[in-house]
């Protein structure tokens, strides 16, 4: 393992030796720790470490000091080094500031003073976390490029004997062909099978993955107003055209669910966000040939989570199933049913947000943060917005800093001055749901005026 270090820089040693505290209390001695009193002293440190061949996973700023400001100051490590992720801590730093840091050096959180130890220490080792399970993802990645280096040289060396067996192939392949349409080969190359005549009961692999949750809203008034005959065909209509949006970056569908889509993407999470866009395109194109009366128009709602899962099978001796069992399931699937809830059509966890390899590239908004079922834990939730419709998707982007400040301010308790935001951002899009409900909770929490 390399070396891995950790920067504070405060103009206030006080807060230093307190930071320092603090974070050897969490991490132990098992990180350098470098404290700095300057921004122009937090750059010099920088790179003497990283000439020294450390990991920086993690910087930790105030926003006013002498010199280079807090925001300026992370923007330049994010350009030196953009894997470290970056916190402000600070008791002064404006709105503007903490909308730089977020946009320009993709700030991690910012932390108010005087900090709450247990928010300290909690954001802390999450950032760490977070910071060595992308490392683990490239880690993962470079060794999948090797696997498939050396399939492909032990492939060349075999070819011989393919062609002695190639009879043999071509019947084996029909089989697995049909065999896939009920078993996806996606799923047998996860569990490590050639054939689905090699799966066995209790077969399981650990895997991080995204999850793809997608259902149609009110279905059941949809399907009354059909005959069965006419639901099936509705239901095929419908997923035959989902299908290859999700097939074509890269993931596969698990399960379908009635109406509903579960859906597993093995590569980078761009892969299910990019499939979920899709999806979205897709639907409004099938809208597009729905205009009779009898075949009206209809939404879906897209959850997307990023985590840990135990694939397997279960099942007895006669039947056997695939299945897939983790948190990050249920979290997906919760994701799904808050889109109805805010309106929206696609939403991704913080897990998938943190793991997404070409941010720039979506549409994406902070929405909300939410407490997983059963759980004490807090999610942040992105909107993806992609898919919207044209004048809703440029509302959305002209509105979108000043909706993520009004957010700030609602989570900083600040709830006149976010209700401003919100509310001069609903006259902008009166349309949007989200905020909306953000305006009413503001107005809810707010003593009535005299």
């Amino acid at each position: 393992m390399n070396k891995v270090a950790i920067i504070c820089v405060d103009d206030e040693q006080t807060i230093l030796d307190s930071l320092k505290i603090e974070l050897e209390d969490v991490l132990g001695d098992e990180y350098l720790l470098e404290l700095t009193e300057s921004g122009e002293e937090a750059l010099e440190v920088l790179s003497e470490l990283l000439e020294d061949d450390y990991e920086i996973a993690l910087v930790i700023a105030d926003y006013i000091m002498p010199g280079i400001k807090g925001d300026e100051l992370l923007k330049r490590i994010h350009a030196i080094s953009p894997k470290t992720l970056k916190i402000m801590l600070t008791g002064h730093a404006n709105l503007q500031a903490v909308g730089n840091a977020v946009n320009q050096a993709k700030l991690y959180r910012y932390i108010p003073k005087p900090w709450q130890r247990e928010d300290l220490n909690l954001t802390v080792s999450e950032a760490i976390y977070s910071y060595f399970q992308e490392k683990k993802l490239e880690e993962k990645n470079e060794k999948l490029q090797q696997m498939n280096q050396q399939l492909e040289a032990l492939n060349k060396e075999q070819s011989s004997l393919i062609y002695q067996l190639h009879e043999q192939e071509k019947h084996l392949f029909k089989l697995n062909q049909a065999y896939e349409r009920f078993l996806p080969h996606q799923f047998l190359q996860l569990l490590n099978k050639e054939s689905i005549v090699d799966v066995e009961l209790g077969d399981q692999v650990n895997k991080e993955m995204s999850i793809l949750f997608s259902d149609i809203r009110d279905f059941t008034t949809i399907s009354e107003q059909m005959t069965p005959e006419d639901n099936f065909k509705f239901i095929n209509s419908y997923l035959s055209r989902m299908e290859p949006a999700i097939i074509e970056n890269h993931g596969f569908i698990d399960k379908y669910i009635g109406d509903a889509i579960m859906a597993l993407f093995s590569g980078c999470a761009d892969d299910a966000v990019a499939a979920g866009i899709s999806m979205l395109h897709q639907l409004n194109e099938y809208n597009q040939t729905r205009q009779r009366p009898n075949r009206l128009p209809f939404k879906i709602g897209i959850g997307i989570n990023t985590g840990s899962l135990m694939l397997g099978t279960v099942g007895g001796h006669y039947r056997m199933d695939t299945t897939v069992i983790s948190d990050a399931v249920n979290l997906a699937s919760r994701l799904e049913k808050l889109t109805k809830f805010y309106g929206v059509s696609l939403l991704i966890s913080q897990y998938t947000f943190w793991q997404l390899q070409e941010y720039d590239n979506y549409s994406i908004r902070l929405m909300d943060r939410v407490q997983v079922k059963g759980k004490s834990k807090i999610v942040s939730v992105f909107e993806v917005f992609d898919a919207d419709p044209p004048e809703m998707l440029q509302r959305k982007l002209a509105t979108r800093t000043a909706f993520e400040q009004a957010l700030t301010l609602y989570h900083l308790q600040a709830f006149r001055e976010a209700e401003e935001l919100f509310a001069d951002c609903l006259h902008q899009n009166p349309q949007d749901r989200v905020t909306q409900i953000y305006l009413q909770r503001c107005q809810q929490q707010l003593p009535p005026l005299h």
